[in-house]
């Protein structure tokens, strides 16, 4: 088998050599690129490959259709919504994903963002390298808030404990309730009641047509003047336009955005940009070096596991 991975994973080159040297000690090819976006490029480079393996570079239909020996795509991601799944099925392909990598370094920048928002850190930060002090800077606690959490998978419910240990409330709405729920504490609600009765909405669910501008201008009224909105789950789940507008008449408090309707770098007119109280990371939450190393060996376990007829994380089959 040919397989080519279209990216880097964010690993070392040793540690690349020996989880990639199981499939060539096998007698299967194994090609690494660095990352282009360009089409035709990638056109010439998935020629002959049976096996693709991506993080989060988008794989359209004419790439995809073009690979006329693929067979599986091993995604180093958790989203798949990059992957053309219409192509994918139509020719057969099967496509995995690499399942609880980021769990940890998700739910812990999502912490990280609502501390940010709360005790004003950027602000503070600012003000002290300008010589000021914490006039107008107060925070608040997190301790005793009500946090609304938007989907309750592994990175929702890992959300949920470390929340539970601060010392919140917790609310939760999802498409599936979780019975492990109950022993963090978190009460299923429906949306509309979510979003009014939070101090922190955090959104954690996957994007699907159901999903886009899940949060727009209409639900974004329902929320408390003083609460803030988390997203480390998909920038199209959200309105932009909508939440910048929020932000800036003061309908609500403040706002955490890891994710964007593309990937950062944004143009500079971005709404978000000239939002009041907006915390912007450049799709990072995922990003540590542990989740690195998770992800590369789930990523090539996948391709073993596929390999010897027993397929793990398929999202596309």
């Amino acid at each position: 088998m040919r397989i080519v991975m279209l990216e880097p994973l964010g690993i070392n080159g040793e540690m690349l050599d020996r989880i990639s040297g199981i499939l060539t000690k096998e007698g299967h090819e194994f090609i690494a690129y660095d990352r282009i976006e360009d089409t035709d490029t990638l056109i010439q480079r998935v020629q002959k490959a049976d096996i693709l393996i991506v993080s989060n570079l988008p794989l359209n239909g004419e790439v995809i259709r073009s690979a006329n020996s693929l067979k599986m795509i091993s995604v180093a991601f958790t989203g798949v919504d990059h992957i053309d799944a219409k192509a994918c099925d139509e020719k057969g392909i099967l496509v995995c994903n690499a399942a609880g990598y980021s769990t940890d370094s998700v739910a812990e920048l999502t912490i990280c963002l609502i501390l940010d928002i709360l005790r004003n850190v950027i602000p503070c930060d600012t003000v002290v390298r300008n010589g000021g002090t914490k006039a107008g800077l107060v925070g608040n606690e997190l301790a005793g808030k009500t946090i609304g959490i938007v989907g309750t998978g592994a990175i929702g419910m890992r959300v949920a404990e470390i929340s539970h240990v601060f010392g919140c409330d917790l609310l939760g709405y999802s498409r599936t309730e979780k019975k492990v729920a109950a022993s963090h504490g978190l009460k299923y609600v429906s949306l509309e009641e979510l979003m009014a009765q939070s101090d922190i909405v955090t959104l954690h669910t996957p994007l699907t047509e159901s999903t886009r501008h899940l949060i727009n201008k209409e639900r974004l009224s329902l929320m408390k003047q003083t609460a803030i909105l988390i997203n480390t789950a998909r920038g199209p789940v959200v309105d932009s336009a909508a939440l910048a507008e929020a932000l800036n008449e003061g309908r609500i408090a403040g706002a955490g955005i890891d994710v964007f309707e593309t990937e950062p770098p944004l143009e500079t007119e971005h709404p978000l940009f000239h939002a009041k109280n907006a915390v912007l990371t450049p799709h990072i939450a995922f990003a540590t070096q542990e989740a690195m190393s998770k992800r590369a060996v789930i990523t090539f376990d996948n391709i073993l596991n596929w390999l010897n007829g027993q397929p793990q994380n398929v999202v596309v089959r």
